[in-house]
């Protein structure tokens, strides 16, 4: 029997996972906000969110599987005791759902914003076929012994393997460029609240069940807190200690739209509006002249050119 042996334990359990999922959804945003500001991804590994694809499909899949398949739930139940509980909560179901979701858009920015020559290396290329092939071959071989259980492991196993990899590049990035920017921290501190979060949520159940089966039988959700948390502190230290701010402003790119004009607006709308010269057809959008507050108005080019040829001959 899977149940609850103290409410409190269960209000905790139902407590924490919430916020993991707050904190796991909102840590997508800041990195999307980001990008809009500056409409540019440069800085921000590709690698990072084509190896999140592949990581949160393999969590949706163990995660809905194992929260909604009632034969995976006997097959847990036969292979860990029919008193221990099922180690996924629905807020988990949520989270995928939400990641997945906010990972195609952050890709579809990729393709609209300023992304210099930066690509998705072929390791990245390499890694996920690699990953997608042997899903196939997990998929053939559990489908004539219905091993659904081992199947969705498998998928668990994907994902955490895929988290340990897809942290590596973004702080390779950041090393080779002794900068930060174009990698959101807001995204760093939401994801670590996140893991520290849901590996609290974990103690709960194991508090309460009087057991570690929760930690090993759902061993995916375990090393994702656990490899969040060491990959966001590495971050941390990036960001304010060996890149900080104040050293990464050379290094902002910044939108066209808001860059301060070269010329101001009135000498843009005098070039926009100029004439042809009815005598020599020229006009002021044939002279460039930079010049600070105070500058006197731009002259045609046929009067300009007289005023010249009166002091040459004044000479």
């Amino acid at each position: 029997m899977d149940s609850w042996n103290s409410i409190y334990e269960e209000v905790a359990y139902g407590v924490l996972g919430w916020i993991s999922f707050l904190s796991w959804s909102l840590c997508f945003y800041p990195q999307v906000l980001l990008n809009y500001r500056r409409k540019s991804v440069v800085g921000f590994n590709f690698d990072f969110p084509a190896l999140n694809l592949t990581k949160h499909t393999s969590y949706l899949v163990y995660n809905a599987a194992m929260y909604f398949n009632p034969e995976i739930h006997r097959q847990y139940h036969q292979k860990y005791g029919l008193n221990q509980m099922i180690p996924v909560g629905l807020n988990d179901v949520f989270f995928s759902i939400h990641a997945l979701s906010l990972t195609i858009f952050t890709m579809y920015q990729i393709f609209i914003y300023e992304r210099g020559t930066q690509k998705v290396s072929k390791t990245c290329i390499a890694i996920t076929a690699i990953i997608w092939t042997s899903a196939l071959v997990c998929i053939i071989i559990a489908w004539p012994k219905h091993s659904w259980l081992w199947l969705i492991s498998v998928f668990n196993t994907f994902q955490v393997i895929i988290t340990t990899i897809k942290y590596i590049p973004q702080a390779v990035t950041n090393f080779n460029r002794k900068s930060t920017v174009g990698w959101s921290i807001g995204f760093v501190f939401f994801d670590l609240f996140g893991g520290l979060f849901s590996f609290g949520q974990m103690c709960a159940q194991s508090i309460d069940q009087g057991s570690v089966v929760n930690f090993y039988g759902n061993i995916g959700k375990l090393l994702l807190s656990l490899e969040v948390m060491l990959f966001d502190l590495l971050f941390i230290v990036q960001h304010y200690v060996l890149y900080p701010e104040e050293s990464d402003k050379g290094n902002m790119v910044v939108p066209s739209e808001e860059a301060e004009p070269f010329i101001d607006s009135g000498m843009q709308r005098n070039k926009g509006s100029a004439s042809k010269d009815d005598n020599t057809g020229t006009g002021t959008d044939d002279l460039m002249i930079v010049a600070g507050a105070g500058t006197p108005d731009l002259k045609s080019g046929s009067v300009l050119a007289m005023e010249i040829d009166e002091g040459q001959r004044t000479i």
